[in-house]
């Protein structure tokens, strides 16, 4: 099910359309210890810019771990089976307000480890293909001493819940959080 797609038109911030979703996000490393992460933009705001973690909506009828293959396929080209998917590691709802409309929603993170790859996005949808603009590997270590703009801005906490996480255990509740370009003055 695909989204409306978004305007990219400034609101004023009590105007903004509000969304409601589920999401599959994906702590996404490779076999040396890379996470990938795509610089995302709000054009609405020329020049912002920060990083995420791939991943997106959850379909009706689909399951959490079924959206997290298929958002990492369309969006990275990896393809991996739901048994190498490991998690919801962590469950946490975020705000993200943007100059056309706010999105409110529940991210399911989950980890997936695979061999270094060269990312393809042709299955980025026109949305992405606008706000997506580049995609680089990290190590935890810059990540951990980077300057730039990450959401969720706790990655490295969230890694860490990644790496001590067991099959069985329920994912850990984390705090809710807004991450916006503009905050939402309707909350």
């Amino acid at each position: 099910m695909s989204e409306p797609v978004r305007t990219f038109e400034p609101v004023p911030p009590s105007e903004r359309p509000h969304r409601i979703r589920r999401t599959a996000r994906i702590l996404l490393r490779d076999t040396i210890g890379r996470v990938l992460l795509f610089e995302d933009s709000d054009p609405g705001i020329p020049g912002s810019h920060w990083w995420i973690t791939p991943g997106g909506g959850v379909d009706p009828g689909e399951t959490d771990v079924e959206a997290a293959v298929r958002e990492l396929a369309e969006e990275t080209g990896a393809r991996v089976a739901a048994p190498e998917v490991r998690g919801p590691v962590a469950v946490r709802r975020v705000v993200h307000g943007y100059t056309d409309v706010v999105i409110d929603q529940v991210d399911a993170f989950f980890a997936v480890t695979v061999p270094p790859f060269d990312v393809d996005d042709a299955g980025h949808t026109e949305e992405e293909r606008i706000t997506m603009t580049r995609h680089r590997w990290w190590t935890v270590q810059q990540l951990a001493a980077t300057g730039e703009e990450i959401w969720p801005a706790e990655l490295v906490a969230y890694l860490e819940l990644a790496d001590t996480w067991e099959p069985g255990v329920p994912a850990r509740e984390l705090p809710d959080v807004e991450e916006s370009t503009v905050p939402d003055v309707a909350r």
